[in-house]
């Protein structure tokens, strides 16, 4: 090995070993923090606040994109004061990460009238005014969010509408008692614990080869299409669910599936999105749409994908009227699958 490449070598095995060394640190703190009282509420008088309206993040307009505002807490306590808030409702809020530099991040609803605080909600529109932006409803804000907001923001809303859900105990009926992290609710009677649960969900991305299949439901804006997607049951392991789902809403049987990534996703309740590839076996590609599940289901070509991707898509014919196609936001794992599929297409059509 010459000089230059065992220089090069150590340069990169040092940063390595810092950036390592940088999560492992950030990741303790945080695990301290979920079971530290104490340290949590220290944090917060450094820390930064993300504000919520009834499950709506603030969000500032700029350059056809949402700036995701925060405050401090001592901005946080003296919008409250002008509200006529008690400050004690700051410790309804919910840690939902940190920076490298161990800045604290939480997530504080203004809408919700939490059991623990007992202080009404604090009108919209003049919280708005008084903040300079509007409270976005999530689905609504996908299109103009990065990536690392988007992020925050959905572990934020998933948390606060987990314990809005979850006040009382299932067992004594008791009311449960959040931690100052957000990270459980104990119930006082019985001690149980209760930690916030993700439901798993699988979203598949079949394909015969040349061609993938893209379904709608009702309930989705016009014209869109995505892969198929379907809670797990009990007692199934990935692969049975994704022949399963497969098999109920489109009529099809797979011959081989493979595992791509996954994504926590906040709608409508907290979910586990684990993203599959599926093809189905040669000769048995005809659609047997379940209308219980679905609205339609459709082939489509390598070069509508692309189109579709690129937001041109093309008009398709459905339920007797020619409607705009178009993909999931770039945010939601289903475009990673289309896009990863697209690409495959590309490099299996490369001459060898």
């Amino acid at each position: 090995m010459s000089l230059y490449c065992r220089i090069a070598f150590k340069r990169k095995s040092f940063w390595c070993y810092r950036l390592l060394s940088s999560y492992v640190t950030k990741t303790r703190y945080l695990f301290e923090l979920k079971e530290d009282d104490d340290a949590c509420k220290k944090a917060q008088q450094t820390g930064a606040f993300y504000l919520f309206h009834s499950l709506a993040p603030l969000l500032r307009t700029a350059e056809h994109q949402y700036l995701v505002p925060r405050l401090s807490l001592l901005e946080l306590e003296s919008l409250l004061g002008k509200f006529g808030q008690d400050a004690q409702v700051i410790e309804d809020s919910v840690l939902i990460g940190c920076s490298d530099q161990h800045e604290a991040w939480f997530a504080l609803d203004l809408g919700l009238n939490s059991s623990s605080s007992m202080y009404a909600s604090i009108p919209k529109p003049e919280m708005e005014t008084e903040l300079r932006g509007s409270f976005v409803e999530l689905r609504k804000a996908l299109f103009k969010l990065n990536s690392m907001d988007s992020s925050l923001l959905f572990t934020a809303q998933a948390l606060l509408r987990w314990h809005d859900n979850h006040q009382f105990c299932s067992r004594s009926g008791q009311p449960t008692k959040k931690n100052m992290a957000g990270s459980k609710r104990v119930c006082p009677s019985n001690k149980i614990i209760y930690y916030p649960q993700m439901a798993p969900v699988v979203i598949i991305l079949v394909s015969d080869g040349s061609r993938c299949l893209l379904a709608r439901q009702s309930s989705f804006p016009k014209g869109l299409y995505s892969a198929l997607a379907g809670f797990c049951d009990i007692g199934e392991c990935i692969e049975d669910a994704v022949r399963r789902e497969v098999a109920e809403e489109v009529g099809l049987e797979l011959e081989s599936l493979q595992y791509s990534a996954s994504q926590h996703w906040p709608f409508p309740n907290s979910s586990l999105m684990i993203a599959c590839h599926a093809t189905v076996k040669p000769g048995h590609t005809e659609i047997q749409v379940n209308l219980r599940e679905l609205e339609a289901a459709a082939w489509f070509s390598h070069d509508e994908v692309v189109t579709a991707l690129r937001g041109e898509g093309p008009y398709i014919q459905q339920q007797n009227k020619t409607s705009p196609f178009s993909l999931p936001p770039k945010l939601a794992i289903a475009h990673h699958l289309i896009k990863e599929w697209v690409e495959k297409q590309d490099c299996s059509s490369l001459p060898a």
